[in-house]
């Protein structure tokens, strides 16, 4: 058997991902604030990309001094007499000490004011939340510690979570650290246990209630209960641990609702979670019992070319400047088209969800109806990860409030008369019945199947777990309150 070269010609075709349709396939993912940032960087970077003003000829004209003129002579008498006797009383107002002492941009400067570029910026003005980190060093600061025990204490609270626990790095890592043994650092953590929020650096749950029992005196029998029965506690058992403990009932229900209202995350004062503001990227309104869907342009930058260099391209320019033009005309053809097809097919999609379920922006999410994306995809003639990509980090404004696209999604639940609903709608018809449920009694996970079978909804019991669990709702045992 030998081995030879030879050439053969094959014809073939494949999809070739060009950089211009990787680039409308990124636009077309993108959320709206990406996309506003991309385009800003295009107006930099690219020259022939000019912001379209959106004030047109017509609204922007500018009188000229003799059509003032014009105007002024054509008023009556009435107003010219008006208009001397305003221009009589601003003769006679003291515009230099007006100036003086209404202009300064900062009281006290007098005539002088600061230029813009002497202000300070925006960024400067700006004020930092005090973290728990912060708040921590700033009370060792204050603390009579030695130099050695302040050394460690610095490492305890750099290990510090934001929740308020010491859970992540064991003592003998921080004794390793300082150079010091395991009894010495121990010595140092409850020193910093003492500093405020009570309950700061307790390595779990339990160490953390105990700190907040006895620092505000709580009694034996709370401190007992934390040690050795939290778990009972936790599922309200209150009677077996009266049994346990040999004493009344009301003792231990008393000595819960002290534990009750101790803080189980000591951080969470210092918690700085940024809010997350949602800007819709299309809106979807009721018409003449027509649901209309609208872009939001609002803030997002229209593009045109700059016809300077459409000037330079006609020129008789040399040959690498019009070679330079034509790769960034070119470039910015290609952003404004894909941008344009990426609004286009947003809006088609969201008709085509609208069409879809039109129930739910009639009457609310529990009429929600189970779709999906090739649903969605056969109806306006796409691929369904191009739907896929639309839905991903869009929100659509509603009747029924703000919802991501992909939010109108779901599976499918039978129900007892045929019809389909939607996984949505039956979390939303869990939740409402847990929202209604007496405290003191609530509902299990089997009676809230009943339940959901009377309004003809079939369910597992396991499919109700997991969604009480998916919306973060405890379950019934947890749920139960004695006061």
């Amino acid at each position: 058997m030998s081995l030879e070269l030879k050439q053969e010609m094959r014809l073939s075709q494949q999809l070739v991902m060009t950089p211009q349709l990787q680039q409308a396939i990124k636009l077309l993912q993108l959320s709206r604030m990406d996309l506003v940032d991309v385009v800003r960087n295009e107006l930099m970077e690219n020259p022939l990309l000019d912001e379209a003003s959106e004030i047109s000829a017509t609204a922007a004209k500018i009188d000229t001094v003799a059509e003032l003129q014009k105007k002024e002579a054509q008023s009556d008498t009435t107003t010219a007499s008006d208009n001397q006797g305003v221009d009589r009383a601003r003769d006679q107002i003291d515009w230099e000490a007006y100036i003086e002492n209404y202009s300064s941009p900062t009281p006290g400067l007098g005539p002088q004011r600061l230029r813009e570029d002497d202000l300070p910026g925006v960024e400067a003005t700006l004020t930092r939340p005090s973290t728990l980190f912060d708040h921590l060093m700033w009370q060792l600061q204050l603390s009579d510690f030695t130099d050695q025990e302040r050394e460690v204490a610095v490492e305890i609270i750099g290990n510090i979570s934001d929740d308020g626990y010491l859970k992540d790095v064991p003592l003998e890592t921080l004794a390793e650290v300082t150079g010091h043994d395991v009894e010495y650092v121990e010595e140092v953590l409850e020193l910093v246990q003492q500093f405020d929020p009570i309950g700061v650096g307790a390595r779990d749950l339990r160490e953390c209630l105990l700190i907040q029992a006895r620092f505000f005196e709580h009694g034996s029998i709370v401190e007992q209960m934390i040690a050795n029965h939290l778990d009972k506690l936790e599922k309200h058992n209150y009677q077996a641990i009266a049994k346990v403990m040999e004493i009344e009932l009301d003792e231990v229900v008393e000595a819960a609702r002290l534990i009750a209202n101790m803080e189980p995350r000591p951080g969470r004062p210092f918690e700085s979670e940024e809010p997350r503001y949602i800007t819709p990227d299309i809106y979807v309104r009721k018409v003449d019992g027509e649901y209309v869907t609208v872009l939001n342009e609002d803030g997002m930058p229209k593009l045109k070319i700059s016809n300077f260099y459409r000037n330079v391209l006609k020129s008789n320019s040399n040959g690498d400047t019009k070679k330079y033009v034509t790769e960034k005309l070119n470039s910015a053809h290609w952003l404004i088209k894909s941008i344009q097809q990426r609004q286009r097919t947003i809006v088609k999609v969201t008709e085509s969800i609208v069409r879809f379920q039109r129930d739910f922006f009639e009457k609310g999410v529990e009429h929600l109806k189970p779709l999906i994306l090739r649903d969605v995809a056969d109806d306006i003639g796409m691929h369904e990860s191009t739907v896929s990509r639309v839905t991903n980090n869009k929100y659509v404004h509603t009747p029924q409030g703000i919802y991501e696209l992909k939010f109108f999604f779901n599976s499918s639940i039978n129900k007892t008369d045929g019809d389909n609903l939607a996984s949505e709608a039956v979390k939303s018809k869990i939740r409402a019945l847990i929202s209604n449920e007496d405290a003191k009694d609530p509902y299990s996970d089997q009676t809230l199947v009943q339940l959901l079978k009377k309004d003809g909804i079939k369910i597992a019991r396991r499919t109700v777990a997991k969604y009480r669990e998916v919306m973060g709702i405890l379950p019934s045992s947890k749920r139960k309150r004695l006061f």
